[in-house]
């Protein structure tokens, strides 16, 4: 008796797990296309086919139900840009780090912006649970563009004295800017051009590390 009260449960638990997961993707899906503030409760119900009561139960208000998709958002962003930021450990996959973000906004004209920017925009203002989060996903953007520029500096591609925390801070806000600039444009070109200038300011530091090495073995 006891084991099947175990299973039931189990199963309960797994569907209950599952509707708000749909709930999340559903309203994540809708709040990038019609933002948050253009997104109802009853829009959520109605595309995710739940109840209200369903989606009570899980999110007892929309707030509650905003900061679940800043994480789910925010986790996807990361673990997306982890798997691609890894690999890179030259300028050539930098810049096919770069094309591959350009093409991507591309197949939507860059319409709606960046999806950590466009919620940062958005509830930063009006939920400081929502901002901390959204500070903290950023904050691990950063880090995996410093980790990019580490393996540059052990490679000997930049000096050792560059300030890696504000090289990617500076990498952090170009993508943001260029995603801002073709959103508004409806045009990803500028938003290449913006990120070209993040790596040319790398080429830069590089051309200064190969002329102090020649400086000090002339």
């Amino acid at each position: 008796m006891e084991g099947q009260e175990t299973v039931a449960d189990a199963r309960l638990t797994a569907r209950g797990a599952n509707t708000r997961s749909r709930i999340v993707t559903t309203a994540a899906d809708l709040m990038r296309v019609r933002g948050v503030g253009g997104t109802t409760l009853d829009d959520v119900v109605s595309a995710s086919k739940v109840s209200k009561s369903q989606l009570y139960w899980h999110f007892e208000d929309k707030p509650a139900l905003v900061r679940a998709v800043v994480e789910f958002v925010g986790d996807r962003t990361i673990a997306g840009e982890r798997e691609r930021l890894e690999k890179v450990t030259t300028f050539e996959g930098l810049r096919r780090w770069r094309d591959a973000l350009i093409e991507h906004n591309a197949l939507e004209q860059g319409r709606y912006g960046c999806p950590l920017g466009s919620l940062a925009n958005e509830v930063s203002d009006q939920d400081p649970v929502a901002r901390r989060k959204l500070h903290d996903l950023f904050m691990a953007w950063q880090e995996l563009f410093e980790d990019l520029l580490r393996r540059f500096q052990r490679e000997g591609v930049i000096p050792q004295t560059a300030d890696l925390a504000q090289l990617a801070t500076g990498f952090v806000a170009v993508v943001q800017g260029g995603y801002l600039l073709a959103q508004t444009s409806r045009d990803v070109t500028p938003m290449a051009s913006a990120i070209e200038m993040g790596i040319a300011h790398l080429h830069l530091l590089a051309r200064e590390q190969v002329q102090d090495g020649l400086t000090h073995t002339t």
